[in-house]
């Protein structure tokens, strides 16, 4: 059986602690898009880590953990992070590289750094891990498979054309120092000793593995409001984060996705730019960050702190919508106990009308958040393990929200450990 964790918002919603979580059941984890730009954050029996490009299951040693065709592979931060969770004492885990998967090169990294250089304060807040560099070398057709690093004379012949294209951006763009043939080619021979003996085709390793009925996790990075086609363009990722994609970026037939768990957090965090219509600032909003997540609400790749809002019912809906949920769960509940009020957006005001349906990006900058407010339940519902033990007001508040965005909320997550689930 194939399912899927993703997240319905902005990122950060805790999709780690849930793949973590749900990666006890499973035999093969699959992360299926992005790169090292953004982080999840797991907290278990090994201590606390912020993993970038391993799939959050890699604590478990009956696992395999996949890197699908559809992300974008830094080879030396995978490798390093391997290095440093080994280090902490867990076990080497299994690890597969798709033959198809993509590299990021060196320079995507100068790219994205010189960009956002050069866009100062229209900059799109990005992680500068080369992530919109990569993407845009994948689609316009000259970026490096895996597979290539094999094939020592085309690769050379194919770094030649590719570093003559970039040397006119480096040159006459950026001003920067060109980039040399042979340099390149050394650094990908290292990159080759690293990676080899992981390679594989991982779709039929997949295929193989779907027939034998093995449990299989697909893994998301960010959130539904971060995809290019459907999140809040142009302050967007540059990789798919929907479930459906998940069956390209792994190499599965989409029918063979059976579960949909799309993570949702009981309060709102955005990291970057663009529109948060929810977003709360000042003392209110460093109190919700200080308590929040686990440590706080600051980034897992930038340490930057989080954007902070109330929950947002219109953009939640969407999210679901979009990602094919059929399973909600619900995270860092806990948080919100200190609160006597808690506020949530039911709807956007825009020129003057309220709607329930989350529009395009020059609409939502206008919009206003339509707030209703519930009354907070002011205690600790850490260790809490059956839903009817739940507070009446917190019970209340989780039965709002999932009728104001149509999804069946199966878990609560009410602390950061592994075992702080409830499930409904």
């Amino acid at each position: 059986m194939v399912k899927a964790v993703v997240g319905a918002n902005w990122g950060d919603e805790g999709k780690g602690k849930i793949t973590d979580m749900l990666s006890k059941e499973a035999d093969i984890i699959v992360r299926f898009q992005g790169g090292a730009n953004a982080g999840h954050t797991i907290v278990n029996d090994y201590g606390k880590f912020a993993l970038h490009t391993l799939p959050s299951g890699v604590f478990y040693d009956h696992t395999t953990s996949i890197i699908g065709n559809g992300v974008a592979l830094n080879i030396p931060v995978l490798f390093k992070e391997v290095s440093e969770i080994v280090e902490k004492g867990v076990p080497m885990p299994k690890i597969l590289v798709s033959d198809r998967a993509q590299i990021v090169m060196p320079y995507h990294i100068l790219f994205d750094e010189y960009e956002e250089e050069r866009l100062a304060g229209k900059s799109f807040g990005s992680t500068k891990s080369g992530i919109a560099p990569f993407y845009s070398d994948k689609y316009a057709k000259i970026g490096f498979q895996v597979a290539e690093l094999f094939d020592e004379d085309a690769l050379k012949e194919k770094l030649e054309r590719v570093i003559v294209q970039k040397n006119v951006l480096l040159e006459h763009l950026y001003h920067k120092p060109a980039l040399k043939v042979d340099e390149l080619f050394a650094t990908l021979m290292e990159y080759k000793k690293m990676v080899e003996p992981y390679v594989c085709d991982v779709s039929a390793f997949l295929y193989n593995a779907i027939k034998e009925g093995k449990n299989i996790l697909l893994e998301g990075q960010l959130g539904s409001l971060k995809d290019p086609d459907h999140g809040i363009y142009p302050m967007v990722t540059s990789s798919s984060t929907l479930a459906a994609y998940g069956a390209i970026g792994a190499g599965i037939p989409p029918y063979e996705i059976k579960k949909i768990i799309t993570v949702v957090k009981a309060y709102s965090s955005a990291v970057g730019a663009g529109a948060f219509v929810s977003e709360i600032f000042g003392d209110e909003a460093d109190e919700l960050r200080r308590r929040g997540g686990d440590g706080g609400e600051y980034g897992a790749t930038t340490g930057r702190p989080r954007r902070m809002g109330w929950f947002d019912c219109v953009a939640s809906k969407y999210g679901c919508r979009i990602q094919g949920t059929t399973d909600v769960a619900f995270t860092v509940l806990d948080v919100l106990g200190y609160l006597d009020e808690i506020p949530v957006c039911v709807g956007y005001e825009i020129d003057g009308e309220v709607t329930t349906d989350f529009p395009t990006t020059a609409k939502l900058e206008k919009a206003k958040p339509v707030l209703k407010v519930l009354p907070g339940w002011k205690e600790d519902i850490r260790g809490i393990k059956k839903y009817e033990d739940l507070p009446e007001n917190c019970r209340k508040y989780i039965e709002f929200v999932e009728e104001q965005i149509g999804f069946p909320i199966t878990m609560v997550s009410n602390g950061p450990g592994r075992n702080d689930i409830i499930y409904r």
